[in-house]
């Protein structure tokens, strides 16, 4: 009789790890549905533009941008795989030149690692399913996150939305 309260045990253990695996990997696939392509599928989807700051880590010049200063209401996404990563309410005016937001649109979609090109070191931030480059994100951005991401408008593309007030 001793074993039937512990095998009950177990199973409710293994039944609620199980659910919190799935739940985990749901939310992963959700953020992520990781896209790979070769180097001549990128170049065939994207200009060249495009193709270099997004693969090559490149940047577009400040204020040639097609974003910088767009004030539509929408959401952007990423220009390779689509994945939604900013709503324009997270907008603002850096005065840097390249589109600013104070933070992404959900936790997970973006993905972060050190940059120390340019003899400098900075935060990269790349879109978490297919890697493309974003830009950077910096300390200095306003309340409430105190962040920057600082984005370069070709590794975006943008869907006018009406968004709730």
């Amino acid at each position: 009789m001793k074993t039937l309260p512990v095998i009950a045990l177990s199973m409710s253990l293994v039944i609620t790890a199980c659910a919190g695996k799935e739940a985990q990997m749901e939310k992963d696939q959700t953020m992520t549905n990781k896209v790979v392509k070769t180097d001549t599928e990128w170049k065939e989807q994207l200009t060249e533009m495009q193709y270099y700051v997004t693969r090559e880590k490149g940047t577009e010049r400040a204020f040639t941008g097609t974003y910088w200063d767009s004030k539509e209401p929408g959401i952007y996404s990423c220009v390779c795989c689509g994945q939604d990563l900013f709503l324009s309410d997270t907008k603002f005016d850096a005065g840097c030149g390249w589109p600013s937001y104070f933070k992404p649109l959900k936790e997970g979609i973006i993905k972060e690692q050190k940059d120390t090109s340019l003899g400098m070191v900075r935060t990269e931030v790349l879109c978490a399913r297919c890697d493309a480059h974003l830009g950077h994100v910096f300390p200095d951005g306003p309340p409430p996150t105190g962040l920057r991401y600082c984005i370069n408008s070709a590794s975006l593309k943008f869907a006018p939305v009406e968004l709730p007030e």
